[in-house]
């Protein structure tokens, strides 16, 4: 179960659900489906499927962001998306910015192709091929200065790569590719580094200030400009069919 909280969330990275409207699209949510939503977090994309008319259940891992999509009214669930219980369920599986945290990618997709009726769709995007690339670079060099390796990164793949994963799962890939999307940080690299290099910074413990400085000093002259920070992302953007057999 991971620990963020909502609020913080909301403070330092609204810009991830906020920029899902393209993703939330190609969903194409139609009144009277049932949709999985797959680390829904606070609920503000879940809320807007909600809106179109279909019913929506939400999963999460963080059980702070759970409570507050239920504050919203939602039916937001505590659980973990490498071990989904559901079976053949839902019009649609969506996920946005969730998938590159989980580690058995293989069990997610058992678990979401399960999940889905036959003729089902999956539509996701997170972290593709490239994805803030300068600040992973930043954040290895850091450590290694501390004689420390970085621990198990997030999943990026490429489209070729995650293509080929989804057709082992039994899914038809009817759209996907790499986005670059350069993405202003509201509260700047620290903001960020405090949000997603959480456990980066626990290990680092009394270090982990100095080591903020150092990384951000090490970032500035690509992603700041005048003050204002711009992480270097990059989203794998999907939509795929569970094959009819």
């Amino acid at each position: 179960m991971n620990t963020w909280k909502s609020d913080t969330y909301l403070q330092h990275a609204a810009f991830v659900p906020g920029l899902g409207a393209a993703v939330l699209e190609l969903l194409a949510p139609r009144p009277g489906e049932r949709i999985l939503d797959v680390g829904c977090g606070e609920g503000t994309l879940t809320q807007q499927i909600v809106a179109r008319g279909a019913t929506v259940v939400g999963i999460d891992s963080s059980q702070d962001m759970v409570d507050a999509a239920r504050a919203r009214g939602l039916d937001a669930r505590l659980g973990n998306a490498e071990a989904l219980a559901f079976e053949s369920e839902f019009d649609a599986v969506f996920s946005n910015a969730a998938l590159h945290w989980i580690r058995n990618q293989d069990a997610a997709l058992d678990g979401i192709a399960r999940a889905l009726r036959r003729g089902g769709r999956f539509v996701a995007e997170f972290g593709g091929q490239g994805n803030v690339a300068a600040i992973e670079a930043a954040i290895r060099l850091v450590l290694a200065r501390r004689q420390l390796q970085p621990q198990v990164r997030r999943y990026y793949p490429s489209d070729a790569e995650y293509r080929a994963r989804l057709t082992a799962h039994g899914f038809e890939v009817r759209q996907i590719s790499l986005i670059p999307r350069p993405t202003p940080l509201p509260t700047g690299i620290r903001g960020w580094l405090g949000i997603f290099e959480r456990s980066t910074l626990d290990r680092l413990g009394a270090e982990s200030e100095p080591a903020v400085d150092e990384i951000e000093e090490l970032l500035r002259p690509s992603l700041c400009d005048n003050g204002r920070w711009t992480a270097d992302y990059v989203r794998l953007r999907v939509s795929a069919t569970k094959a009819i057999r």
